[in-house]
């Protein structure tokens, strides 16, 4: 089961544009929200896990997480994702994966 590991947790006020978190105009300040950490990549673990870099952040606190995946939860992370965007126009700047979806879809 993928699990999250803490990295570090910081005020809004000395975050300085470290992470990217979505903002929706009717989110209050008790709500969780959950974003990319930007700068940050996808990393392999000493256990050969793969871990994404995320931010929680909730009212004025963000905290800096990981979500710990093997092998087989990315995939079926991946795999999943897929099967959600199927039938989508992928982004001109899309992830080599998607190149072959978006020349289809492109060309018809």
């Amino acid at each position: 089961m993928p699990r999250l590991r803490i990295l570090s947790s910081f005020s809004s006020g000395i975050r300085g544009g470290s992470v990217n978190t979505p903002t929706p105009r009717s989110r209050s300040k008790s709500d969780w929200v959950i974003g990319r950490a930007s700068g940050r990549a996808i990393r392999r673990t000493e256990d050969d896990c793969l871990a994404l870099p995320l931010c929680l952040s909730r009212g004025d606190a963000d905290v800096l997480v990981e979500l710990i995946m093997t092998p087989a939860e990315s995939e079926l992370l991946h795999a999943a994702l897929c099967h959600a965007l199927d039938g989508h126009l992928p982004p001109l700047d899309a992830p080599e994966c998607r190149m072959g979806v978006q020349k289809n879809l492109y060309h018809r």
